[in-house]
Parts: C-alpha cells; structure tokens; sequence
C-alpha cells in the first residue's frame, strides 16, 4: 500500500507558494515535525492526512499517489486567465491565453502573477455563501492596489477599486480558484482559494 511521500508533500508546498512554517501552523504541528516528513524521517499520522491534503489543495487520492492531476485544456479552463493592464489609463483585459493587445497606443505586457505576500496579503473568510476579502494596502493616489479579481474554472469576476477606497469586498462562493489583485507600483499578485475555505 502507498502512502504520502515527503517528496509529494515539498512538491506540493512549493507549488502554492506555502512555508513550511504556514503549513504547519495550519495543520496545528511545528514546522520541525513538516521538515521531518519532507525529508523522510517520519510520516503524518493518518488522522491528518486529511486536513493535510486540504491545506495542499489536492484530493486524497492524489496525496496518497503523487499523481497529481492538472488540466491541460487550454481553451476551457479559465483558470488559465492571462490579464493585461495599461499603465497610462489602467484599463483592464483579460484573455483565455496569451494575445497581442494595445491600449492607449502602447503594446501592452502580459502581467505575471507573483504569489501575494507581506504587503500584498489577501485575507479571506467565509460568510455565509461569500467570501470576503479584506486587504491592509495603501490606497493612496500614489500607490494603491487598483482591482482584484476571482478566477475559478468555469468564471471571472472582477471588481475595480479606487485610491483612498477600502479594500473590503465580498464574492459569492463558486468554488475553488484563485483571487487575484493588482498593484499600480508592484503588479498583479494571486492568492490560491482551495478546499479549506469553501
């Protein structure tokens, strides 16, 4: 019989961006007892195992096998949403893959996401069938996150902000994805919403 690998479990991690610190903490274990499953000098007790691949964002099965499904299907997969701003007026365009697009006269730049950190953390709870998102980040004219969005497989969603606005919305739930947002100074960053949230 296979069970969870410690190669599965550092593969996964570094997939979404996660510390051994933050998995521990959510997993309610030390981050010594994660560096000791990773490197293989011990296994998670079965009565985790579970919360163990909610927190991976993967299904029981995958975790157990290390196989680990992705889908590849470019074109029905909105998940693979590629987003373009224009720095002079902030124009927003999406596209299902990558394109050629222009705004203002300028070619614009696919945005490459990088995984929201520190300044750029998204805190998310559940609220009866919401989420709700809240996020401590400069609103000034200067320096202000100027939309965040909420991409599942099969819909987007975006909402526009505006400097000296909160940053307080609320999606309805439709299932796992990510949520990004984008900063006018440090561009677009994503926050994976997985199993543990919905």
């Amino acid at each position: 019989m296979s069970y969870v690998t410690g190669n599965t479990i550092r593969t996964l991690r570094i997939k979404h961006g996660i510390t051994q610190k933050e998995l521990a903490e959510k997993l309610n274990v030390s981050d010594k007892t994660i560096s000791k499953w990773e490197t293989e000098k011990g296994l998670p007790d079965i009565s985790i195992v579970e919360e163990l691949a909610k927190a991976l964002h993967v299904s029981l099965t995958e975790l157990f096998t290390g196989d680990l499904k992705t889908n590849e299907n470019v074109s029905g997969n909105i998940k693979r949403i590629q987003f373009y701003v224009c720095p002079i007026c902030g124009n927003i365009i999406t596209a299902v893959g990558e394109g050629n697009f222009s705004c203002c006269g300028i070619t614009l730049l696919k945005q490459e996401a990088e995984t929201a950190e520190e300044e750029h953390s998204l805190f998310v709870e559940t609220v009866d069938n919401e989420f709700s998102i809240v996020m401590k980040h400069s609103m000034s004219k200067g320096h202000y996150v100027s939309f965040i969005a909420y991409v599942t497989s099969g819909s987007v969603e975006i909402v526009k902000l505006y400097p000296e606005q909160d940053i307080s919305i609320r999606f309805r739930k439709k299932g796992h994805g990510f949520l990004y947002g984008y900063c006018n100074r440090h561009g677009l960053f994503k926050k994976y919403i997985g199993f543990y949230f919905l």
